[in-house]
């Protein structure tokens, strides 16, 4: 089989990490996979995707233009269908290339946000099937009108041999960061923008100071609103205790050396960086927001709290802070969990049965599905 993946998203993300993954287990199950992505962005400059890669201008939801240079992309390779992995103009415009190109074709939603019913009916009637990473999003398709059968719910999926326990990840993050030996390290890993939150954490963070002087909050990400986040540091007084650490590519070295991982976001598709943690044996508290409660269940693999209460992301932070015990229990229940429900092999072999039933349904290729899924049962990565 033949799919032309469209990824428009310019950096190495969550999302843009899980389309790396599912071309690289999919094209063990025999699909020839081709990537269509932005020029210039950092997906096209990585280049170990197992794909052929196609750079395209893609300027986002007003490129209009979009659409022509799609549908003679899907000419061009004549693909058995096409996943539509994003938004950035790449949800409206692939499905009405797909459609003129003769191609079927499938979108992944991984934003938990709702959208008005007769733009979301008018937006998905090109595909096939819409694919949802979590019941957050599901919920909000099927609000928004789009037929239950047409949706298929898969999560997103993690590495665990990547992201694994390390005991020298502390000693790195000391050594990087040149923190005190002695301190509690917890990290915010997320994009810098309005709705993960990171003002939710730094509003507490006084208090959480005064009451353990060891904490040092590390975020991780970049962002637009990195200028106001240092100004708000500044003027908490926090320079000595939270740091904007950048986006790094070295992150699966660094994370395991956390003590906690906090995730205040107040919508989430699934969180990415959640399961990273968990992965790593890192406990994580989260607000219960869209599908990160898909992920954690609240006192067994890690800790919840309302969205947007910052008086109970502080009690939960200084409770977690006080216990190593508690921490390591947390920690080991969720990279268990992980390992059991968020592996990537069973998520691309999820994927590739709806690639058959879509294929099938218009008369075209068949995939590797069956043969993906008993490796996935044999020997999950």
């Amino acid at each position: 089989m033949r799919v032309v993946h469209v990824e428009s998203g310019r950096h190495l993300y969550g999302g843009a990490a899980q389309v790396r993954y599912l071309l690289a287990a999919s094209s063990v199950a025999g699909v020839d996979n081709v990537l269509v992505c932005a020029a210039g962005g950092e997906l096209a400059a990585a280049r170990d995707t197992a794909a052929d890669v196609i750079e395209l201008p893609m300027r986002g939801d007003l490129d209009f233009a979009l659409v022509g240079r799609l549908a003679r992309v899907l000419r061009d390779q004549k693909p058995d269908l096409v996943h539509v992995h994003s938004r950035r103009g790449a949800d409206l415009y692939g499905g009405i290339a797909a459609r003129l190109a003769g191609v079927p074709a499938l979108c992944t939603r991984r934003v938990d946000a709702a959208e008005p019913a007769p733009w979301a009916r008018l937006k998905y009637r090109p595909y096939a099937r819409l694919v949802a990473i979590s019941r957050a999003i599901e919920a909000q398709l099927v609000r928004a009108g789009v037929a239950p059968e047409r949706i298929a719910r898969i999560p997103s999926a993690v590495d665990p041999g990547l992201y694994r326990p390390d005991t020298h990840a502390r000693g790195r993050l000391l050594a990087e960061l040149d923190l005190p030996r002695d301190a509690l390290l917890v990290g915010v890993v997320a994009q810098l923008i309005a709705r993960k939150r990171h003002g939710l954490l730094l509003a507490v963070l006084p208090e959480i100071v005064r009451r353990e002087p060891r904490v040092r909050v590390l975020c991780f990400g970049r962002g637009p609103l990195a200028g106001e986040l240092r100004g708000e540091i500044a003027r908490r007084g926090l320079e000595r205790y939270a740091l904007l650490a950048g986006f790094r590519t070295d992150l699966p070295a660094l994370l395991p050396g956390l003590d906690a991982l906090v995730h205040p976001a107040d919508h989430e598709g699934l969180g990415v960086a959640v399961l990273e943690a968990s992965s790593c044996a890192v406990p994580v508290i989260a607000a219960a927001a869209g599908g990160v409660v898909d992920v954690l269940e609240h006192d067994r693999t890690g800790l919840l709290f309302p969205v947007n209460d910052g008086a109970a992301l502080a009690a939960a932070l200084l409770g977690l802070l006080s216990d190593a015990g508690e921490r390591r229990r947390l920690g080991q229940e969720a990279r268990a969990e992980v390992q059991r429900r968020f592996g990537v092999d069973a998520m691309a072999s999820a994927y590739l049965a709806v690639y058959t039933a879509v294929a099938s349904a218009s008369g075209r290729g068949r995939t590797g599905s069956t043969a993906l899924a008993a490796r996935s049962r044999s020997a999950p990565l």
